[in-house]
């Protein structure tokens, strides 16, 4: 008689009952969030706090570092809302080892409108030109001191990584979507948010953001941005790119960079390549001085488009009417079907430009450097929107919003220190979320034994040494 076989395991049922009572010993879902914390320690971030946010008016409740590193806490596990923190305090284990309970949400809430002002705003329409529509409103000086905190956390992030000498300076801007009434339509034709960041590409820090109603074009005052960004540069850099999309082929922005003598910004060359606005004249000057020998081959051979690329000469009227000391460099790109075929929009061919002050890589050396920008700026404001919380963004005071945005960019710029920090080198590329499944959310037991806490951690004993162990005593360091 043929031996029936034994049944999968994954065909059973589960053989165990949820008892209806919670825990009584000390747990947490979250054993790794206090290594993170220990990172935002020993990078100073709640002494940069004391000194640059105060918005307590009475003893009650968490005071700044404390609220700052619950918010932290919330977008460092995978939470995305304000009522979140519901969840969080319900983690008695956490509380214990970070020192502090989570805020309840109303306390968040409030907590989050300090750092909206409606003064702001209406001086920002009252300043409107009458043709101007978009406007961009000045921070409040609590959202003013939050960005000294992220500011204070690069500088200390330099002191300890000095051999950082290039920064790269990756500018960009990406629609966070909203249902709420005051959000506004963006040029997608989608309701919500546009804000600015700029990326130091080297490191994955972000330097800056500027938050935006969604109908701010990003070609509006991107200098602002840059600016900001250079200044946020710690001192042992030594070497500046910059590299920018379309939006930031803007006068101002190209004069100040290709000034080595500028005002608020570092002395010397910064060498940069954006993305050119494709004008009649300079369409035009591409099709008829760039001979089919010069279009040099670059990107994927195997691909369905053929990409090439050539030195053209133009010189533009903004650039004309600015004088610039030294002319700029335009590279001409060409995208074409294989075998004849048409795009969608029913051309065969489509022309872009870069123009730049880097004379001296190949145009196909300046057009990949140039194209890195998708997995720096652009990684980061993916992950920002979709594996920290600013792509659900909680309230419809543009302040809060700006406040929650800076306090994702905080959480990023932390986890990106303990990677380069306290982590092994293959995590060194990991995203949030797999920091998350590999660290960040363990199951743990505290246990109170000889006048210490001591925190179990379910996880192998090689694990346990090399990302907690391991990890804060590099931190201690």
């Amino acid at each position: 008689m043929k031996k029936q076989p034994r049944p999968s395991p994954a065909e059973l049922p589960l053989s165990f009952e949820v008892d209806p009572e919670p825990a009584t010993e000390i747990l947490t879902a979250l054993a790794g969030i206090p290594l993170l914390l220990q990172a935002c320690r020993a990078l100073r971030v709640p002494a940069s706090v004391n000194r640059h946010l105060k918005l307590k008016l009475r003893d009650k409740g968490l005071d700044e570092p404390s609220m700052v590193e619950s918010f932290i806490v919330l977008n460092a596990a995978g939470a995305e809302c304000v009522d979140d923190f519901l969840h969080l305090s319900e983690d008695k284990g956490l509380a214990e080892l970070i020192g502090h309970p989570m805020p309840t949400p109303s306390a968040a809430r409030r907590f989050l409108l300090a750092f909206h002002d409606d003064e702001n705003i209406d001086q920002a329409k009252q300043l409107r030109l009458p043709d101007q529509i978009a406007y961009i409103p000045a921070e409040n000086q609590h959202l003013s001191g939050l960005a000294l905190v992220n500011r204070d956390l690069i500088a200390e992030f330099g002191k300890k990584v000095p051999v950082e000498k290039i920064a790269t300076v990756d500018q960009d801007a990406t629609i966070i979507e909203s249902s709420k009434q005051q959000a506004m339509v963006a040029y997608t034709g989608e309701r919500g948010y546009q804000p600015m960041l700029a990326l130091w590409a080297e490191t994955d820090l972000i330097l800056t953001d500027q938050f935006r109603d969604g109908n701010v074009p990003a070609s509006m005052d991107p200098l602002e941005v840059a600016k900001v960004a250079f200044a946020n540069l710690p001192p042992s850099v030594q070497t500046y790119y910059y590299r920018g999309d379309s939006a930031c082929h803007e006068s101002q922005l190209i004069k100040w960079l290709a000034d080595q003598k500028r005002e608020d910004g570092p002395q010397g060359p910064i060498y940069f390549a954006i993305s050119a606005r494709m004008s009649v004249a300079l369409r035009e000057t591409i099709i008829s001085q760039v001979n089919e020998e010069s279009w040099l081959r670059y990107g994927d051979e195997q691909g369905d488009v053929i990409q090439q690329c050539a030195d053209v000469v133009f010189v533009s009227n903004e650039e004309a009417h600015n004088k610039l000391s030294q002319p700029l460099r335009y590279v001409a790109i060409r995208i074409s079907k294989r075998q004849g075929e048409l795009f969608a929009d029913g051309s065969a061919v489509k022309y872009f430009a870069l123009l730049s002050n880097i004379w001296e890589w190949g145009a196909v050396k300046l057009v990949n450097w140039h194209r890195q920008k998708a997995g720096t700026i652009e990684k980061v404001n993916d992950v920002l929107k979709n594996e920290y919380a600013a792509g659900v963004l909680p309230s419809g005071k543009f302040g809060a919003n700006a406040a929650w945005l800076r306090l994702a960019v905080i959480t990023h710029n932390l986890v990106t220190g303990l990677k380069r920090l306290a982590l092994p080198e293959e995590l060194l590329e990991a995203r949030p979320k797999r920091l998350r499944f590999l660290i960040f959310n363990r199951a743990g037991r505290i246990v109170h034994h000889a006048r210490k806490t001591i925190l179990r951690i379910a996880s192998s004993a090689e694990r346990i040494s090399r990302y907690w162990e391991e990890g804060m005593k590099s931190l201690a360091t």
